[in-house]
């Protein structure tokens, strides 16, 4: 079923008698069992106030429609979402709502936050049908949650989005990217970090060791960032690795395919998401022999392509982070389960919230479940 308004929307969660799967561009492959319930009908940006830095658009809208709307005004959403269309091979267009529901945040999250960092408002219908309105006129039941902050990264099994408030941040001038050429994952992590306690505002961080490739990105006035680069080249010169820079769109194209996985994205194989410790990260990688990897957010993230049906969490053991299976076939997804297991406290706590905003559970039933 097709939603095109709001209130239908609740009409049809009102008189829904089994699951719904939520879906709104259909390019994240996390399609639950049930019923589709798109949301891409929901489409349109509702308000933009350049000189507030705010946009408030409806959850079907296409992200390729609001960014381009910010270009005009020399905007843009700086927590630079992730299109995963390569790496999992789906169509469609990546809307906002899909962007916030899943809290998608690209290389730039080190420096100014998460997706969820620039939510300011959010509109959506409940378990029961009812239209919520941010924080304001909610439920007795709900009153006091955080639900700009729940709605975000909650893959829809709380309610279903129908418009989103965003902060927005203007554009700079011109960026550039040092790469360093010849580091291993251990050198490469201590790199990035020393990079990151500089002051000079690096507000990209990553490291392929397949290309044996460091990059760190620097934003600004022109002038400013060449006197950053500068400096960053000059603290880093004892690691020992050449260096180059990439600057404009060269720096562009580099950051866009390590947000949307490019390096992985043509390999056989399942593709695993891994958020850790910086520090952790090379024994990780070394623990989950994994085919290729790369690491992102100053060795924050690690994205890794390992043999299909693999039990990744299995080889990694208890740590201080998660590994999320991203890319895999049905079968896989089901025995392993889509999200890192959560503690029990944690468990005991989601389960409450999915009782609260869905008594029937209705949306995306399962998706956020370990597997049996």
């Amino acid at each position: 079923m097709k939603i095109k308004t709001e209130a239908a929307l609740a009409d049809a969660v009102k008189s829904a008698t089994g699951p719904l799967a939520i879906e709104g561009g259909g390019t994240r492959g996390m399609t639950a069992a049930g019923d589709i319930l798109s949301v891409s009908g929901l489409s349109g940006i509702s308000l933009y106030e350049p000189g507030a830095l705010t946009l408030v658009a409806q959850t079907g809208t296409p992200v390729a429609m609001i960014e381009e709307a910010l270009a005009k005004e020399n905007q843009r959403l700086a927590f630079e979402p992730m299109d995963h269309r390569a790496l999992l091979g789906t169509k469609g267009d990546p809307t906002i709502g899909g962007v916030m529901a899943g809290n998608v945040s690209g290389p730039r999250r080190i420096a100014v936050g998460a997706a969820r960092d620039f939510l300011l408002g959010v509109r959506f219908v409940d378990g029961r049908g009812a239209i919520v309105k941010n924080g304001g006129r909610v439920m007795k039941n709900v009153t006091g949650y955080d639900l700009v902050k729940l709605m975000a990264g909650s893959c829809g099994t709380l309610g279903v989005l129908t418009e989103v408030s965003l902060k927005v941040l203007p554009r700079p001038e011109t960026e550039s990217t040092l790469v360093m050429q010849g580091l291993d994952d251990t050198a490469a992590v201590a790199a990035m970090a020393r990079a990151l306690g500089s002051p000079f505002e690096v507000s990209g961080a990553a490291h392929d060791p397949g290309e044996k490739q460091t990059r760190l990105r620097v934003e600004g006035f022109e002038d400013s960032v060449a006197y950053r680069i500068q400096r960053l080249q000059s603290i880093l010169a004892t690691r020992g690795a050449d260096m180059s820079v990439a600057t404009g769109k060269a720096s562009a194209s580099g950051w866009a395919g390590l947000r949307d996985v490019a390096p992985l994205a043509q390999m056989n194989g399942d593709i695993w998401r891994i958020s850790c410790k910086p520090s952790d990260g090379p024994a990780l990688a070394a623990k989950a022999q994994a085919q290729a990897w790369f690491y992102d957010w100053a060795g924050g993230l690690i994205w890794m392509c390992l043999e299909s049906g693999t039990d990744l969490r299995a080889r990694l053991g208890v740590f201080g982070g998660y590994a999320t299976l991203v890319r895999a076939d049905a079968a896989t997804k089901a025995r392993l389960g889509i999200f890192h297991p959560e503690a029990p406290g944690v468990a005991r706590l989601a389960a409450g919230l999915r009782s609260q905003f869905d008594p029937k559970g209705l949306f995306n039933a399962g998706l956020m479940e370990a597997a049996a």
